[in-house]
């Protein structure tokens, strides 16, 4: 793991930036899998967590689930 870590602290260095690692890795891969298979339970699993929920809001789906309902949400 630490040669993994080394490697993505060297590119995000060439790309002058400091937010890319492997946690930041780690989450992409379980928004894209949810996007493209839209299979929570397996996520769940694989990172670990204990609910649904926390895998959601973990990749980031809870709030663009969020964000979705105001789309067409209208007053009056």
């Amino acid at each position: 793991m630490n040669t993994v870590y080394q490697l993505y602290q060297k590119v995000s260095n060439n790309l002058n930036r400091k937010d890319i690692g492997t946690h930041t890795v780690r989450k992409t891969f379980g928004h894209h899998y949810y996007r493209n298979t839209k299979d929570i339970a397996t996520l769940v699993e694989i990172f670990n967590h204990t609910s649904q929920q926390i895998t959601k809001r973990y990749i980031g789906i809870r709030a663009e689930e969020i964000s979705e309902t105001f789309k067409n949400f209208n007053i009056g």
